[in-house]
């Protein structure tokens, strides 16, 4: 069956929300990217809407490798990955791998909300790339001290995650498993699930 990428964005098209903006409907996570290289003018956007994600204190703990297909930072980022990951990671022509400050610079006290912001700032990253046309699939799956020791990362900063950034591409790329996972519809808990007045009761909204 052709799976076209304008039909994959369909299935994948969160249900409308009167209000909520159509690109947060819109973005969701592929494993199959498209063989085409993501444009550096591109990547500047993506990382300009980072750079104004909120944080504690306006402190920017976020720092952010980032790799294109074919240079070392790429296979750096590419080989602390688990073999799963490997799999299907291998078609994104970029990798970005997320570390935070554990520390405020102005004080040196510890910034316990570090990695929070700079999952603020990945989400914010990952919206500005669905605005471009693009898509991006953020990974717990890699080996931390791996990465760390990669790119002598100092121990006051956290690892947080690895993003695979590019094009939609064909699912028919993927394994079985994660084919059949490209080809569901995207579901998310109910708000009366995780937004409460009181420990596990809902909220009146």
């Amino acid at each position: 069956m052709l799976h076209t990428p304008e039909s994959l964005e369909k299935l994948k098209h969160a249900p409308g929300s009167p209000g909520v903006a159509d690109v947060i409907h819109a973005r969701w996570s592929p494993r199959a990217y498209a063989d085409k290289e993501v444009s550096s003018e591109d990547l500047k956007k993506i990382f300009e809407a980072a750079r104004w994600a909120a944080s504690s204190y306006n402190e920017q703990p976020w720092r952010f490798f980032v790799g294109r297909r074919g240079d070392a930072t790429y296979q750096k980022i590419f080989d602390s990955l688990v073999e799963f990951n490997q799999q299907w990671a291998k078609s994104a022509p970029v990798l970005i791998l997320s570390v935070a400050s554990k520390k405020f610079a102005h004080n040196g006290t510890p910034n316990y909300h570090a990695l929070h912001d700079t999952g603020a700032a990945t989400a914010t990253l990952s919206l500005a790339a669905t605005s471009l046309g693009l898509h991006t699939h953020s990974m717990a799956g890699f080996d931390h001290e791996k990465a760390r020791k990669a790119f002598n990362v100092p121990e006051d900063y956290d690892i947080g995650a690895v993003t695979a950034l590019g094009y939609l591409g064909d699912p028919e790329t993927l394994p079985e498993q994660m084919k059949k996972n490209e080809l569901s519809p995207r579901q998310r808990k109910d708000l009366e699930q995780f937004v409460f007045s009181e420990w596990e009761k809902p909220a009146v909204l």
